[in-house]
């Protein structure tokens, strides 16, 4: 099947999914998004290949996408339309051909370093690295991306809408304790206090940066992070 049979087959697929999931729980407009949102993710996802359809996880992460994961695929729609804006972000065809995720080289981050995983894509994958050179720090960031980032694109299939909602829930009402702590404590770094509370041990990232065996990070206050003081064998 090529690519362009393939995009339009999915397509299908994955609006026959949405329309169906919603339609179990919403009547009137709302389906008929679903059915948008998951046409489009086939269309795009179907014309890179995406989906590993040679093994039972391609079909199920499909279908996830497609249904209980819809609100994190329209994050990642508008995130590739994002990343298109802003020249060529640099898609990494090898690290998304039947991975069932997009990799993005470069495009929208949260911070140079950062790489940015919304629903099924990564973006800003390659930091300041890259992704494509042969070199031990570029094969590092590779194995990161799929250690870290890519458990959170599994985080979104698994927990759907409540994955977004607890990972902003925290971030937010730990960046006021962190100000709390701050001030009781006098800490010198607020920064690094609120970042520590609110995005290192956020139970999503915790788990993702134990996935790539690097706990407690290097950016995280020693004092606030869970498990304390930088473990021996971390890098």
């Amino acid at each position: 099947m090529n690519r362009l049979a393939e995009a339009l087959v999915v397509c299908v697929m994955g609006a026959a999914l949405g329309w169906g999931a919603l339609q179990v729980i919403a009547t009137g407009w709302i389906p008929i998004v679903a059915a948008v949102i998951g046409g489009l993710n086939g269309f795009v996802s179907g014309a890179v290949r995406l989906y590993g359809w040679h093994e039972p996880k391609g079909w199920l992460f499909f279908f996830l996408d497609s249904t209980w994961g819809l609100f994190g695929i329209l994050l990642a729609l508008l995130l590739h339309a994002a990343n298109r804006m802003t020249g060529d972000p640099g898609y990494v065809a090898d690290m998304g051909r039947r991975t069932n995720r997009h990799v993005y080289e470069g495009g929208w981050g949260v911070r140079r370093e950062f790489a940015l995983a919304l629903g099924n894509v990564i973006s800003n994958a390659g930091g300041s690295v890259g992704l494509r050179q042969e070199s031990d720090r570029v094969a590092k960031r590779r194995s990161f991306v799929v250690a870290h980032e890519g458990v959170h694109v599994l985080q979104n299939r698994l927990f759907g809408p409540v994955y977004q909602l607890v990972y902003v829930a925290w971030m937010a009402v730990f960046a006021v304790i962190g100000v709390g702590v701050w001030l009781v404590r006098e800490h010198k770094d607020l920064g690094k206090v609120i970042e520590t509370l609110a995005y290192y041990n956020n139970p999503f990232e915790y788990w993702a940066y134990r996935n790539d065996k690097y706990w407690p990070p290097k950016g995280a206050h020693p004092r606030y992070v869970w498990g304390g003081a930088k473990m021996p064998g971390t890098r």
